[in-house]
């Protein structure tokens, strides 16, 4: 089993933006540990793969070790962490996917995970 981790400004702002709705988005991003291949894949940065989840018009990106991902199994893959770093609406799309490959590509990989 993954582990599932939502950076806290991203907690927040679903806690804010969300209100009653929140334990059900919550829920929804959690189930990826039970679930590893959930959410569509965006891209791939230094082996660090970027993913989305979709709740309705948003969209909720996380990012995780793309090496593991693609050849361990599922009992291997109990010391993956799958991070959650930022949401978006349709309209925002493109440009928050590119904000995070750029993080990606300044910080480094190591800084994420």
């Amino acid at each position: 089993m993954a582990k599932v981790e939502i950076i806290h400004p991203l907690f927040q702002e679903i806690k804010k933006k969300f209100k009653n709705e929140a334990h059900k988005i919550l829920d929804l991003l959690e189930s990826l540990e039970n679930n590893l291949h959930k959410g569509k894949l965006l891209g791939n940065v230094g082996g660090i793969v970027i993913k989305e989840i979709k709740y309705k018009s948003f969209r909720f990106y996380f990012i995780t070790d793309g090496f593991k991902l693609k050849c361990l199994d599922n009992e291997e893959l109990a010391d993956l962490l799958i991070k959650f770093v930022r949401m978006s609406n349709k309209k925002y799309q493109q440009k928050t996917i590119n904000e995070i490959r750029e993080v990606l590509l300044k910080v480094g990989v190591k800084e994420f995970l």
